[in-house]
């Protein structure tokens, strides 16, 4: 057997700036959350003292589940970051990766140090191309993802503005369809204070040639509450050919036109560029991990995305006990990719609208908190590719030229009952209906490959409380996933350039969870869950004869998954706060078969270790300064399903450093972080590539500053 050892250490080569000139387009959201419970947010300051982590805290409200539910009457793994958790890695604030550090469940793969990224949770997506698969992701309440439940990116989100994270753990398709088969993140950012326009500024700078820089405003006037922000982030990447750059502007206007009314209105701009530096072979990472596959540098592999999103959404309330909220938003994409075989352009536009009715009833000694909604969810994309000539020089023909048309319709109810002083439940039902449509514009050689393929799927999930105290709680639930093909994986036809893949059926998925939470003495918080999951029809890659530069997707095998994940924190004095994320996997394939005609049963699943590990301790020494200290672990994992070749665990320390400090008109802090202290060679993801370009070098160790100041009036 052949492991990823001995590698060597990393450099990366300047690179030149680009200048991005984005289109600021306006979003109206809101999430479903009760019109006369919000409040705007107070300026952030600097902690004088630490809690408990809230990550831990079973008196906070979710609204993950499409309704406001404390914590602990969520029968689900549930984990919040909160802002100090998200203020542990500010001297970047960059990507999901340092956001979820403390995330049991959740693994994302970092491709090039910058914002492209793969999510998994519960290893529902672990084995995704590009974007994140079976996971729906909110922002502020919008939904990033598209009718087939692929969220494509993260672009839209700048982390450095985002006041919390909630993160629901296990199949949820009930409440969101085909982009709830693995769990669900709800991202939450920062309002404005509630009076006097303040402001902020936020510059960084590190290793690999990193910058990010930014400024932000808000306030409240009346009843508008607002808050404006503009970025730009660039890094050479530790990796030659793996540059990124990135400008994002948002604007969030929330404000009452009536009584019994809220809008939150949300402007967002997003240019996003990345050199993609793809995957080595063993032979070429032993050589030098810095490199790039030769095929990057050879075709000039790069993907740009350009998007913008308008709508408009509220919440009202129809009743004493009810209220209805509603949205309408539709977003336009530009996005473009060379690769080996062709340049891809494609215009998305996706428009989109939910709504949805909540009211409290009561049968006998029951509560009953009850939601009727339907999303509708749309897609059309134009889509073109030529032939790559190298250096992404577009030859004069065109491979394919197709519009695509997709549709997704969905009803759902859910039903939240308070079963007594102690006991509670909740179930939810939904049905999705997903069509394609394409329409073959090219038409060569009289070959007409239009087509249609449609997918519907009616999941459930129920599931039980018990909370006997305030410092004690257990949940248990089942519940279903639905993962329908997406675009990516449609579009990528082996029987012709263009053209549906007509082979493809969705994979679905089913699995109980049980769990306990608590906190003990008021210096003491856990949380313990284990799962187990069972998934059929799950996607895997392969390539053909005669068009070897190209990835195809099919229906490879079933699977079965057993986890148990586990979140700590402890507070044993007011300066000292330890955390703790330890997750356990065993994710087997019942059956796989790979292309050659290899049938395998037992076997892991690619790019799954058994142990993820994340600790982090921070202490306040003396007045105006934060230490801390943290370490990840990852156990090996296998590149492929034969399991006979397989990455080594590796081991990272990482410590950061800050000064916070308070002046007559302002307050601020100065935070210096040194991530992969003892400069740990590793494999940070694997990919099974068909061809054994399989292998991400991470990077060795980095150096990063960074400064913010608050600004208390404008």
């Amino acid at each position: 057997m052949k492991s990823a050892r001995g590698i060597l250490s990393f450099g990366a080569l300047p690179r030149r700036l680009r200048v991005i000139l984005p289109a600021l387009l306006v979003t109206f959201s809101v999430g479903p959350r009760s019109v006369w419970c919000q409040q705007a947010e107070t300026p952030p300051t600097p902690p004088v003292q630490e809690t408990l982590p809230t990550t831990l805290t079973s008196n906070i409200i979710v609204t993950a589940p499409r309704m406001d539910v404390p914590v602990k009457d969520t029968p689900s793994a549930v984990t919040v970051v909160d802002e100090k958790t998200l203020k542990k890695t500010e001297s970047r604030t960059i990507a999901a990766d340092e956001a979820l550090k403390l995330v049991p469940g959740v693994k994302v793969d970092n491709q090039a140090n910058g914002e492209r990224v793969h999510l998994s949770i519960r290893g529902q997506g672990i084995l995704t191309e590009r974007g994140i698969r079976g996971v729906k992701v909110l922002l502020d309440g919008l939904p990033l993802g598209d009718p087939t439940g692929l969220t494509p990116d993260l672009f839209d989100v700048d982390w450095a503005t985002v006041d919390r994270v909630e993160v629901f753990r296990g199949p949820a398709s009930s409440l969101y369809g085909g982009g709830g088969s693995g769990g669900i993140i709800n991202i939450t950012t920062r309002d404005g204070g509630p009076t006097r326009a303040t402001g902020d500024l936020f510059a960084s700078g590190g290793s690999f040639g990193f910058f990010k820089g930014l400024v932000q405003a808000g306030g409240s006037t009346g009843s508008l509450n607002y808050r404006v922000s503009g970025s730009y982030t660039q890094g050479d990447g530790y990796r030659v050919h793996s540059a990124f750059d990135a400008t994002n502007l948002y604007g969030k206007f929330r404000f009452d036109p009536a009584p019994t009314t809220r809008l939150t209105v949300i402007a967002i701009g997003t240019d996003y560029f990345n050199q993609n530096a793809e995957g080595l072979n063993i032979d070429q990472v032993e050589e030098d991990p810095t490199l790039p596959n030769p095929d990057a540098l050879t075709f000039n592999e790069y993907q740009r995305t350009r998007r913008g999103t308008v709508g408009i959404a509220g919440v009202t309330q129809v009743g004493r006990t009810a209220d209805l909220t509603y949205s309408l938003y539709y977003r336009d994409t530009r996005w473009e990719e060379s690769v080996p075989s062709s340049v891809q352009h494609r215009s998305y536009g996706a428009p989109g609208a939910f709504i949805q009715y909540t009211t409290l009833a009561r049968t006998g000694s029951l509560t009953h908190h009850l939601s009727v909604g339907t999303d509708l969810d749309w897609q059309n994309i134009a889509d073109q590719r030529r032939p790559n000539l190298g250096g992404a020089v577009e030859g004069p023909n065109l491979l394919s030229d197709q519009d695509i048309a997709q549709a997704g319709y969905a009803g759902y109810l859910i039903d939240r009952v308070e079963l007594g002083a102690a006991w509670g439940a909740m179930l939810s039902v939904r049905y999705d209906q997903i069509r394609n449509e394409l329409d073959d514009n090219l038409r060569l050689g009289e070959t007409d490959l239009s087509g249609t393929r449609n997918f519907d799927q009616t999941t459930g999930r129920v599931g039980v409380t018990w909370n006997p105290s305030k410092n004690f709680g257990a949940y248990a639930a089942w519940g279903q996933g639905f993962l329908p093909p997406t675009t990516e994986e449609l579009t990528n036809n082996p029987a012709d350039f263009g053209g549906l893949n007509q082979d493809l059926v969705p994979a679905t998925s089913h699995g109980g969870e049980v769990g306990v939470r608590g906190s003990a003495g008021g210096t003491f918080a856990y949380e313990v869950g284990a799962f187990h999951l069972t998934t059929e029809n799950d996607f895997g890659r392969y390539r053909i004869q005669g068009r070897p530069l190209e990835t195809f997707y099919r229906n490879a095998g079933s699977s079965t998954r057993w986890g148990v994940e586990t979140l700590f924190g402890w507070r044993p004095s007011d300066l000292v706060v330890v955390e703790l994320a330890y997750t356990w996997n065993r994710f087997t394939y019942d059956t796989v078969t790979t292309i050659t005609g290899e049938t395998y049963s037992g076997t892991w699943l690619p790019n799954s270790p058994a142990n993820l590990a994340y600790l982090d301790v921070e202490l306040r020494p003396a007045a105006h300064w934060v230490m801390g200290a943290s370490a990840e672990y990852q156990s090996r994992s296998y590149i492929d399903p034969s399991n006979t070749v397989w990455t080594d665990p590796y081991t990272l320390v990482n410590l950061r450093v800050g000064y916070q400090w308070q002046g007559t008109n302002h307050h601020g802090e100065v935070v210096g972080i040194v991530r992969n202290l003892f400069d740990t060679k590793y494999i940070a993801f694997t990919e099974p590539d068909p061809d054994g370009n399989s292998y991400h070098p991470g990077p060795t160790r980095e150096a990063f500053l960074g400064v913010r100041v608050w600004l208390d009036t404008l």
